[in-house]
């Protein structure tokens, strides 16, 4: 139409080929606005240059023939219900988005992502999905974000997220899982790249701690495990408001909606009041130092929550920063930013600062370090000699109790005493002697009693009658030597002080 404005001899003056182009031109302009034939847009679909977006039309089924270089494909508020591995029949090696979210699906093949290998960033929130398989996302080496929240996922394989090596952000938030996936963080070479995990507003009641405390700070920093129905204990306090002391965005951004339930009380608290009376009455939280002993060899973490900083510079509390250019130092930032300190000092104890820089922001790291003035095993052989001293001195008041009121004679043997004694004198001077032998008057009153015993019948010392006796053995028996006072701390006046009735 645009010919009949041309002068007659411009007209005239144009060239088969030239017309042809021309036409051709206008027919491409008319069937892109028609529907797309040209660039093989699909029905009801909206085509820019390589993205191609099917949202919003109630489509049940993924439309096929895709063009080969699409890059972005939205199909997002539809009625899908299947992720067959045939959704696409020809490869797209181009694709890097895919947008499969509020839709209605619930199941997806373990080959559904073969077609698209250079995938790096997929929505599959806001559908019905249950169960995450085995091996399910291994064939995307390449991707980065993997969107998973708001469905109603109850089970994940352990392999589900293997060789996803480039893997940086996981949404599982909105779901129902119950057990902490520990696996997905505790080893490194199976997610190296992951700086977000969302875990909040699931079923989890119980977090590993100790596990999660050995986190670097930046992997901590974006771990979100707000809106979980959590069982307050003391140690939760502790890693909470550990983290909020280091001001890390997954707990300082939600700090409201960190919540537990205590063990005896139907109701929930935050975390961070578990120190107070009404609950739990935990210790109130303080930053432990590092400590170390005279000579030992301390590295000092740099655990900033800056990923990937390119420059850590440390300060030591004498104001020497390193890295620096002496070499006999004893003190050395390791490839990794951390401070070494061989063969420490007493002079080492203090505050050291670490710089770490990175292209988003900075940060600025204080750590405490507490040198005692001992070796390591100083203060163990110490407690040892004491005890054993103290040991010996309690074994040897033992001793000496036992010396002195469990000995028979406390004072020297009365050696002359037993000389003096005649042989003879074996029955008054027994222990079990029938009169007390400390009193005087009873002296005077043996020779009574001995001449009661002569005169009478023969007996032994027991009472029994000797008919063998003769009149002289009785009459050497009765004459006896006076007998002394025994001393009143032997055994023998123990025993004389109460008389024995026969």
């Amino acid at each position: 139409m645009w010919l009949w404005y041309l002068a007659p001899g411009q007209r005239l003056g144009l060239s088969c080929g030239k017309v042809w182009l021309l036409v051709l031109l206008l027919l491409g302009c008319g069937f892109a606005r028609e529907g797309g034939s040209i660039l093989n847009c699909p029905p009801k679909c909206v085509c820019a240059s390589n993205i191609i977006s099917c949202s919003k039309l109630g489509l049940g089924v993924i439309p096929t023939k895709l063009p080969r270089f699409t890059a972005i494909l939205d199909l997002s508020h539809n009625n899908l219900t299947r992720l067959r591995a045939d959704w696409t029949p020809t490869r797209l090696p181009h694709l890097h988005s895919l947008l499969l979210n509020h839709n209605a699906l619930g199941f997806i093949s373990t080959e559904a992502f073969c077609h698209v290998p250079h995938l790096r960033y997929l929505d599959l929130s806001s559908n019905s999905i249950k169960v995450l398989e085995e091996l399910l996302f291994s064939q995307l080496q390449e991707l980065e974000v993997l969107l998973l929240y708001n469905n109603q996922i109850a089970q994940m394989d352990r392999s589900a997220f293997d060789d996803m090596t480039r893997l940086q952000k996981l949404y599982l938030s909105q779901n129902q899982i119950s057990r902490f996936p520990m696996e997905l963080v505790k080893d490194r070479a199976k997610l190296p790249d992951l700086a977000l995990l969302d875990l909040s507003a699931n079923k989890i009641k119980g977090l590993p701690v100790a596990a999660l405390k050995g986190l670097p700070a930046w992997m901590k920093n974006g771990l979100y495990l707000h809106s979980n129905p959590l069982s307050c204990d003391c140690g939760l306090y502790e890693l909470f408001t550990h983290w909020h002391a280091r001001q890390l965005s997954s707990v300082v951004d939600f700090r409201e909606e960190l919540m537990c339930s205590l063990p005896l009380a139907k109701r929930s608290v935050s975390i961070f009041t578990l120190n107070s009376q009404d609950s739990l009455n935990c210790s109130e939280f303080k930053e432990h130092m590092l400590e170390a002993y005279l000579g030992d060899t301390v590295t000092i973490n740099c655990d900033t929550k800056v990923r990937g900083a390119t420059t850590r510079e440390w300060v030591t509390p004498n104001n020497r920063r390193f890295p620096e250019e002496t070499s006999n130092s004893t003190m050395t930032v390791l490839g990794n930013g951390s401070l070494q300190i061989r063969l420490v000092r007493v002079e080492d104890m203090g505050t050291y600062t670490c710089y770490a820089v990175s292209q988003a922001f900075n940060e600025t790291l204080y750590v405490d370090v507490m040198v005692h003035n001992f070796t390591q095993h100083g203060p163990h052989d110490t407690l040892n000699t004491a005890y054993t001293t103290l040991v010996g001195c309690i074994l040897s008041v033992i001793l000496v109790l036992i010396y002195l009121y469990l000995t028979p004679c406390r004072c020297c043997c009365r050696g002359n005493e037993k000389l003096a004694a005649q042989p003879e004198d074996s029955i008054n001077s027994s222990m079990l002697s029938t009169t007390p032998n400390h009193n005087p008057e009873a002296a005077g009153r043996k020779g009574s009693l001995s001449h009661l015993t002569a005169s009478g019948p023969m007996q032994g010392q027991n009472g029994k009658v000797k008919p063998n006796s003769t009149p002289e053995q009785v009459a050497r028996r009765t004459q006896k030597a006076p007998r002394k006072m025994s001393d009143p701390d032997s055994v023998s006046s123990v025993f004389s002080d109460t008389p024995i009735v026969v």
